[in-house]
């Protein structure tokens, strides 16, 4: 299984973008996608039409994977462990969304998920 961070959402909406071209990939080589619902959020806030929505909605076959009180325990270690950057809040939250899963990470943000693979953290490399 593979969680898709908010710019994998947004990117893999639209056709001409590389994680759309990375996501179709994926799933042609059987991989399942979920979300999590601190991601799901920003995906909901960014420029997305009800369509686009949809479509995404339909092809996270894991689901969107509700941020409850174990994810909340991970996700301020994670961020503890981190030195507690104030840009990483969500970015911890997702991590240990993740985590949980079991599920590799994609995101274009590399640099600061980087901080937590030590802690657990897989990061999906496009095929």
């Amino acid at each position: 299984m593979i969680c898709l961070d908010a710019n994998f959402l947004i990117g893999g909406v639209i056709e001409a973008r590389p994680e759309s071209r990375h996501l179709l990939a994926w799933a042609a080589a059987g991989e399942t996608f979920c979300t999590a619902a601190p991601a799901w959020y920003e995906f909901l806030c960014a420029p997305v039409t009800p369509a686009q929505i949809d479509a995404m909605q339909a092809f996270l076959k894991g689901g969107i994977i509700p941020f409850a009180s174990a994810q909340a325990q991970v996700a301020a270690q994670l961020f503890n462990a981190a030195d507690r950057p104030r840009r990483l809040r969500v970015d911890a939250m997702i991590a240990a969304t993740a985590i949980s899963q079991q599920a590799a990470l994609a995101t274009l943000n590399t640099a600061d998920f980087k901080l937590f693979t030590s802690h657990g953290l897989v990061l999906a490399i496009p095929l």
